[in-house]
């Protein structure tokens, strides 16, 4: 039988830490709470989380930085940011640090728990496909989380591999911006187009060394991911 899924709860407002570590444990969770990102961070990298749930606004360290320290050795586990802030700097700051979902306080539980699942449960379709995908010189681990390039191998997250996945899959064919939010977020709401655009120009740079590979920006309607056949001269 598969183990509870565990979660890394950061949150500093202890009245909102035990609501949440108390809900998210009625739902199957195993739920570890820090009321700082330091102490957070000192011992993210002594136990397995499964999935972080941070709140911005902390003393000592805010969650903006500890997902910085986070991503800097882990480009993997999903990160959930916790906010009452709900200008569009910040959420776009949040995806730009590697964030799969943004929450705005408040919050019903049940929405959270619905995110934390479906954020779950898309990485494990992910990995039980173990699909080696490959795209000129190209090659995607879909359960690995890697790209390999002739030159180096590139750690991605989860949502970088979800969105290459569904290029690469789909070849010279136009993705409608639509298909795209809804295929990895399940929503195509302002904020989540927005994260779109940011990973869109992540992959871009690392595609950019093969001439052959191109996302191109279809105008009004989506993106095209352009593979061009390798010349043989």
């Amino acid at each position: 039988m598969e183990g509870k899924k565990h979660i890394l709860l950061v949150e500093d407002d202890e009245s909102m830490g035990f609501l949440l570590q108390d809900s998210l444990e009625s739902y199957g969770y195993r739920v570890t709470h820090y009321s700082n990102g330091r102490e957070a961070f000192s011992n993210f990298h002594t136990q397995h989380f499964d999935l972080c749930l941070l709140d911005v606004m902390m003393p000592i360290m805010d969650g903006f930085t500890l997902a910085t320290e986070i991503r800097k050795t882990d480009e993997i586990t999903p990160i959930i940011f916790l906010t009452a802030k709900a200008l569009k700097e910040d959420r776009i700051k949040g995806f730009k640090l590697g964030a799969d979902d943004y929450v705005t306080k408040p919050f019903s539980v049940e929405e959270l728990a619905l995110r934390i699942k479906v954020i779950l449960k898309r990485g494990k379709v992910v990995s039980e496909s173990s699909e080696n995908l490959t795209f000129s010189d190209f090659t995607l681990d879909t359960v690995n989380l890697t790209l390999n390039t002739p030159q180096n191998r590139i750690q991605l997250t989860q949502k970088e591999t979800d969105i290459l996945t569904l290029f690469a899959k789909n070849q010279n064919t136009l993705l409608k911006r639509e298909f795209i939010l809804k295929a990895i977020w399940e929503d195509d709401g302002y904020f989540v187009g927005r994260s779109l655009d940011v990973f869109i120009s992540k992959l871009r740079k690392y595609l950019s060394s093969d001439p052959n590979l191109k996302i191109a920006n279809v105008h009004g309607a989506g993106y095209k991911f352009e593979v061009s056949p390798i010349s043989s001269l």
